[in-house]
């Protein structure tokens, strides 16, 4: 596929360009990690009406969800420029834009899609998921929360962990078992109101002192066998729908901003001093930089191809598997390398000598969850091994 840009996705960028710089400003910076949840809330779902509005929410959404059906090189262009410009992220509703969103779109009931994918690009619903468990973290299929079916609806009893932004959302993509003799042929995928009686939600603090995770109990839930998204016990396959959303396009602006913070971390080199000399002066240093920020393009054309790959199909393939690898790999590489620059400012989180060190220390710290986030490494390499390379399964 020709990924070169056209006059018209130049036309597009430019457009775009135009309308960042007015509002990016005037939204004004996040919240601080440890703020108030109710101003997260507001102002990360106030950034996403205004996109909505703007017409630039759900850039890859079909326009009859209220998306843009934008062409997969101004879906690029998009990536760049609101990497460019700082602009907010999807926040706290990132399950619900980047994976809970599309794979209702790809498998949900023409009444799910009504009663979801409005109100999630309008930044009127937000979502978090409840996949991970203490005892089903990398081998997900083993998860153990209980749904019987009673009459009209499930019966839902268990625990997950790690579900992030589950204190403010409204919905939760939920994996229960629904037949306790199969494995993954036993799993059933429920998009459950977060406001049924029997939810306890207990907030977990983090190394970086925010408290986006939280464990989740379920104890005699009733969710409505209208929530279930596919069939029975079919929940295995729908989620391997959302997981390739979120380990393929869902990273796709995380991992343009790589190359931003290449270029800070440069930026910041140049003005740290170490013995009457700069840390950029250090040709070891240079060549260190010089090899992430080539990494961090190669890996920005693997976003594009990627990308290609959900246009022609609908969702990502199995090149998303080698994407989050890649990309967790160097996100943790690019954090120590800033810790190192910085030094001794690494030792706090707040910035030091006018540079962004705070910044730089919150990455580095964030990029050890990317190990295990979305799927851990160690399982990414295992269907990089057997789905893409063809080589013998493990031994079950």
């Amino acid at each position: 596929m020709d990924l070169r840009y056209s006059d018209s996705d130049q036309a597009f960028r430019k457009e775009l360009r135009a309308w960042l710089e007015e509002e990016v400003p005037k939204q004004g910076p996040a919240p601080p990690e440890r703020s108030a949840w109710d101003e997260r809330v507001a102002y990360d779902t106030g950034w996403q009406k205004k996109l909505f509005a703007a017409g630039y929410a759900g850039i890859n959404w079909p326009k009859e969800f209220g998306g843009r059906d934008a062409s997969l090189t101004e879906q690029l262009v998009y990536y760049e420029e609101t990497a460019r410009a700082g602009a907010p992220y999807v926040g706290v509703n990132f399950v619900g834009l980047l994976h809970g969103g599309p794979t209702i779109m790809a498998e949900g009931t023409p009444e799910q899609k009504e009663k979801h994918i409005g109100p999630i690009i309008r930044g009127e619903q937000v979502w978090c998921q409840g996949f991970s468990e203490p005892s089903a973290g990398s081998d997900l299929a083993s998860l153990k929360t209980r749904a019987e079916l009673d009459g009209d609806h499930y019966v839902v009893s268990g625990h997950k962990i790690w579900t992030s932004f589950a204190q403010v959302a409204d919905y939760c993509e939920l994996l229960v078992r629904t037949n306790p003799e199969e494995k993954h042929r036993g799993i059933t995928w429920l998009a459950m109101p977060m406001d049924l009686p029997g939810i306890e939600i207990r907030p977990l603090p983090t190394l970086l002192g925010s408290g986006e995770f939280s464990e989740v109990f379920l104890e005699n839930v009733r969710v409505p066998v209208e929530c279930r998204v596919g069939a029975e016990n079919d929940g295995w396959r729908v989620t391997n729908v959302t997981l390739s959303f979120e380990r393929g396009t869902a990273f796709a602006s995380d991992m343009y901003q790589l190359q931003e913070s290449v270029r800070e971390l440069t930026d910041a080199a140049k003005k740290i001093t170490r013995d009457d000399a700069t840390a950029w002066e250090d040709k070891a240093l240079r060549r260190e930089i010089g090899h992430i920020a080539a990494e961090a393009d190669a890996l920005w054309a693997m976003v594009k191809y990627t990308v290609s790959e959900a246009g022609k199909t609908g969702v990502p393939g199995m090149t998303g598997s080698c994407m989050k690898l890649y990309y967790s790999d160097l996100k943790q590489r690019l954090g120590e390398l800033s810790m190192r620059v910085v030094g001794r400012a690494a030792l706090g989180r707040e910035d030091v000598g006018g540079l962004p060190t705070g910044n730089f220390v919150h990455q580095a710290l964030q990029s050890l969850s990317l190990s295990i986030a979305a799927g851990s490494s160690q399982i990414q390499r295992n269907i990089i091994s057997e789905r893409i390379l063809g080589l013998p399964r493990e031994p079950r």
